[in-house]
């Protein structure tokens, strides 16, 4: 009877120890998980947070703004749900949500005549990989049911606008370069791209006309520029040519 009693106890213990276990690798899970879900939306603020720096530089709309806070936003939301104790999180919702109310965003976007290429080329590029981030950022959100078709639509129309013209006056400004340093060839190249890149746009704005234009007139005086130049190093070929020919058949002088 004693030892039946034994045996069930040490089962029972086993049993236990087995429920326990269970419930602490579960417990574990469960926080490996939360802190994986907190880091990602850590990284989800950090990475918009970065992206509205730019805003100051870049012509992006008030609607375009406000989504990224609203992004923000419901970071912060999942990440108090997650740990409610985090005191801060509770003051950085309040700021966000203060942020998006401030925003009137029947206001229209900066005019993209506004924007200033940067002088620099590493600058030019920073700014070119903020414009593509804007837009990740904008399909992320609409993926995700945050953000109506109809915007999607509407913004990213104007970002996909803003980046062409970044791009093109990159290469204007390129071949430019290239003209003053008599590199004729690689400014009929910058033109050509740019052009083509114009020409491509399915919409053509009043930009992208006017602007194909002003290049395709600048890319016509290279080519007559390089036709001209070839024509001189032709008749200067043929010319060293001919007095090669006269020396050749010329009558020896008798000495």
């Amino acid at each position: 009877m004693v030892f039946s009693i034994v045996i069930i106890l040490i089962v029972a213990l086993i049993v236990v120890a087995i429920v326990v276990n269970a419930i602490q690798q579960h417990r574990e899970k469960v926080e490996a998980e939360k802190r994986t879900e907190i880091a990602k939306q850590k990284s989800v603020i950090d990475e918009t947070e970065n992206v509205l720096l730019t805003i100051e530089t870049i012509p992006v709309s008030p609607k375009m703004v406000q989504i990224l806070y609203r992004r923000v936003l419901n970071a912060l939301k999942i990440m108090q749900q997650l740990n409610p104790t985090q005191t801060d999180i509770k003051q950085r919702i309040r700021d966000a949500e203060s942020k998006i109310n401030s925003i009137d965003i029947e206001q229209p976007a900066p005019p993209h005549e506004s924007f200033v290429l940067p002088e620099n080329d590493k600058l030019i590029i920073q700014y070119i990989q903020a414009i593509k981030k804007f837009r990740i950022l904008l399909r992320s959100e609409h993926s995700k049911g945050k953000v109506d078709t109809q915007s999607f639509v509407n913004e990213d129309r104007m970002l996909a606008a803003l980046q062409l013209r970044v791009n093109v006056e990159t290469l204007a400004r390129r071949a430019t370069s290239a003209i003053q340093s008599e590199m004729l060839g690689s400014a009929r190249q910058y033109f050509e791209k740019a052009i083509a890149a114009l020409a491509a746009q399915p919409q053509q704005t009043d930009y992208i006309i006017h602007r194909k234009a002003q290049l395709e007139e600048q890319l016509h005086g290279i080519q007559d520029i390089m036709r001209n130049a070839n024509a001189e190093d032709r008749a200067k070929k043929r010319e060293a040519e001919r007095d090669e020919l006269d020396e050749l058949f010329a009558p020896k002088k008798k000495w």
